[in-house]
């Protein structure tokens, strides 16, 4: 073929070249949407979900101090409402009702003025209670149920050589302004 036939060639148009098509301003398509989407809820459920976790090991923690904190300040109030001299039961029990809370202070005052301090100064009772052995039967931050186990040795004017006894109670205890307090002694 010579120059000129290669000139006679019919001419076709191009043909268009294939083309993407138009993308949406900003360069996000619907499914980059939905990906962006769910991993924006999947780190919100990872954010709850350690608070979650957060908030559950913070009360575990306080719980557990509650138990400690509990079981010791029953122990303390137990002996401190249980034993009593007959030269000093007035001041004594003055003393073991500041750790009580409402209507059993009120009760355990009463209790005391009319017969526990009537009683031991008629009788010259001398009452010394230790703790042998303390349990957390519940807890909470706020509240806690303690078992106790005691020994009571009691002396008197009529009796000067001193009776043992055992005895057990459930100390029912509510944490009031930073301090434990005893809301009910129940012995069992």
């Amino acid at each position: 073929m010579s120059e000129d036939d290669k000139s006679a060639e019919p001419v076709t148009a191009a043909e268009p070249e294939a083309t993407e098509p138009a993308k949406p301003a900003g360069g996000r398509g619907p499914l980059r949407i939905v990906l962006a989407a769910v991993a924006a809820l999947l780190v919100l459920a990872l954010a709850v979900g350690v608070g979650v976790l957060y908030y559950q090991h913070r009360q575990d923690v306080a719980t557990e101090q509650a138990r400690t904190d509990a079981v010791k300040a029953a122990g303390e109030q137990a002996v401190a409402m249980l034993s009593y001299d007959y030269n000093k039961v007035d001041d004594q029990m003055a003393a073991a009702a500041d750790g009580l809370t409402g209507s059993f202070r009120e009760d355990y005052e009463k209790l005391a003025d009319e017969v526990i301090a009537p009683g031991a100064k008629e009788k010259k009772l001398t009452v010394q209670v230790s703790v042998q052995g303390a349990a957390p039967v519940s807890a909470s931050p706020d509240d806690a149920v303690v078992l106790l186990y005691l020994n009571q040795v009691t002396t008197s004017a009529d009796a000067p050589d001193a009776a043992t006894t055992g005895s057990r109670v459930r100390m029912e205890m509510q944490k009031v302004d930073g301090r434990w307090l005893t809301e009910r002694l129940t012995p069992i």
